[in-house]
């Protein structure tokens, strides 16, 4: 791969007063040449008269040189770089903005330095379940290496775009949509983990087209419509398990904490079957969706 290094040119201001001199001295020698030519006495057949047309001949020349002298001339925005080729060569980069002059045989391909956005279509891809999604994403992008994107790669911009849909689907087939694991990384769930994934995956891609990935995050994330209404119902039921299993762990604890605070401080002295009693009823109270209604015992336990 090629290397950007910088091209510093001359000064566009300080060559233009020389070019406009320049100018008016070859047109002016051109007109003096005709005025001669059109005054010299003699016959046809004379050869002092080819001196003059020679003059005229050579002017036309000088004139046609002054010309090309004047496409050296070039300006750049800020954030703006030109890249210089002569002749398949390539001779460097212009990056500070302003009026230049550079050899007038330099082709200048300009590349714009400022950040883009890049704003992806809904692309539908599996999850890493297998379970078909929507997913799009926006990449804030620049171009740092100004050799790589014009020589490296055909089209720097449709690169990007093209290299950035397939990090989406690929970064889609690593993840699950969706899960109750609190460890586990999902697509909804994890939003800065995975646009730092994003991030990097796509920088890893676009440096060989000397390309800065600014920012990368998902702008559209949701089930295939096919499959929307059943995933809902999957995401309510494993909600619900997951709601009974912290409302079992926390009632376990609570009937625990009773216990040991019941014996620490000698309130009562229970025994096995009046524990296990106590545990039933706590963890009907605790776990019951309704509340629970007091039964009064009048007798005893064991009657």
């Amino acid at each position: 791969m090629t290397s950007e290094f910088d091209r510093v040119p001359k000064s566009g201001w300080g060559v233009l007063p020389l070019m406009i001199l320049a100018s008016f001295g070859v047109i002016a020698g051109l007109c003096w040449s005709i005025y001669l030519a059109a005054n010299l006495k003699g016959s046809p057949a004379d050869l002092s008269r080819i001196w003059p047309a020679l003059h005229i001949i050579g002017w036309v020349l000088a004139i046609l040189m002054t010309i090309t002298f004047w496409c050296g001339f070039f300006t750049l925005q800020p954030n703006t770089a030109a890249v210089l080729i002569l002749f398949g060569e390539y001779k460097g980069t212009v990056r500070k903005p302003g009026f230049h002059y550079a050899n007038p045989f330099y082709t200048k391909i300009k590349v714009s330095l400022r950040v883009r956005n890049f704003n992806g279509e809904k692309l539908k891809v599996n999850d890493a379940r297998g379970n078909p999604i929507d997913i799009a994403a926006i990449v804030v992008w620049r171009v740092h290496d100004t050799s790589r994107a014009v020589f490296d790669v055909d089209d720097y911009s449709n690169y990007v775009h093209i290299q950035s849909e397939s990090a989406v689907r690929h970064l889609a087939s690593r993840y699950p949509y969706d899960t109750l694991e609190e460890h586990e990384l999902s697509l909804r769930g994890s939003l800065d983990e995975i646009s730092h994934a994003l991030t990097e995956e796509l920088q890893e891609r676009l440096a060989k087209a000397g390309v800065v990935v600014e920012e990368a995050r998902l702008s559209h994330l949701a089930y295939a419509a096919e499959i929307a209404g059943a995933m809902l119902r999957r995401q309510q039921a494993e909600a619900i398990v997951a709601a009974r299993r912290r409302i079992v762990d926390g009632a376990v604890g609570m009937v625990q904490m009773a216990l040991e605070h019941l014996e620490r401080d000698k309130i009562v002295d229970l025994d096995t079957e009046r524990k296990a009693s106590m545990i039933s009823n706590l963890l009907v109270v605790l776990c019951g969706e309704q509340a629970a209604q007091p039964v009064v015992n009048t007798g005893t336990l064991y009657g």
